[in-house]
């Protein structure tokens, strides 16, 4: 079967998956809980999850375009990678549950607002590669950044980004491979989309930062004038390689 056709099939099974759980009743992200309501997290489960105040007070990282890197890691976290988070993420990516996308997508909608983000930035998610698409049937970075970009009113550039190759799981590496394994691993494949513009960058998880920090340079170096990384939840360590300024940056 041709690669247009294997990632029709993968996005017909995701469409069916949320078709069906948007028949079922309220449950908990993390644990299936029936909720009272549309909520994200029953009570046990919310007790777990610390939103990050740090996230008010991200800077976006800045590329030639403009005069210096801002102070700042460049990182917005809904929260750390703990508890019914990190258990609802799990989920979301390896338990073929594309419409957890809506509950998280409203967590990290409220990050953005909380950081300031607004209208005037372009959403764009961190790709997947063809292959690793056709096998989950969904990115979930672009279906959390489709809800970001609805509730800001922003625009969506969900093919911006593309892996030019095949990289390793960055879960099953050490930090210092994971800075390997992406390194050159994307480009930017409508540079005149990104040039001059705010950027949004989303995915899900931020761990060492590597996947991020290789994305962020990608859209640096194609004239992006800032990105600020968005994600639903941060390791310990996950912004050390996006604080790091980016190659375009260094050369100012």
């Amino acid at each position: 079967m041709s690669t247009p056709r294997i990632l029709l099939a993968a996005a017909g099974r995701a469409l069916v998956a949320v078709a069906a759980r948007a028949l079922s009743p309220p449950a908990c992200t993390a644990c299936d809980a029936r909720l009272a309501d549309a909520g994200v997290f029953c009570a046990d489960c919310a007790r777990t999850v610390r939103p990050s105040r740090a996230r008010r007070a991200a800077y976006p990282l800045r590329g030639a375009a403009g005069s210096c890197v801002a102070a700042g890691a460049g990182l917005v976290a809904y929260a750390p990678f703990a508890g019914a988070l990190a258990d609802g993420i799990r989920r979301f990516k390896y338990e073929d549950r594309p419409d957890l996308a809506r509950p998280l997508g409203r967590l990290l909608l409220c990050a953005a607002l909380d950081a300031g983000m607004n209208a005037d930035l372009l959403v764009i998610p961190v790709p997947l590669h063809p292959r690793r698409l056709a096998e989950r049937g969904y990115n979930q970075a672009a279906l959390l950044a489709a809800h970001v970009a609805f509730g800001l009113a922003a625009s969506l550039a969900p093919r911006a980004l593309c892996r030019v190759r095949t990289t390793a799981q960055q879960a099953q590496l050490s930090r210092d491979l994971r800075l390997q394994n992406v390194a050159g691993a994307f480009r930017v494949r409508e540079p005149e989309r990104v040039r001059g513009r705010g950027i949004a960058l989303i995915d899900d998880v931020a761990t060492t930062g590597a996947t991020l920090a290789a994305c962020r340079d990608a859209l640096l170096d194609a004239g992006a004038l800032s990105v600020t990384c968005l994600v639903l939840a941060s390791a310990e360590g996950g912004a050390d390689d996006i604080r790091s300024p980016p190659p375009s940056a260094r050369r100012t």
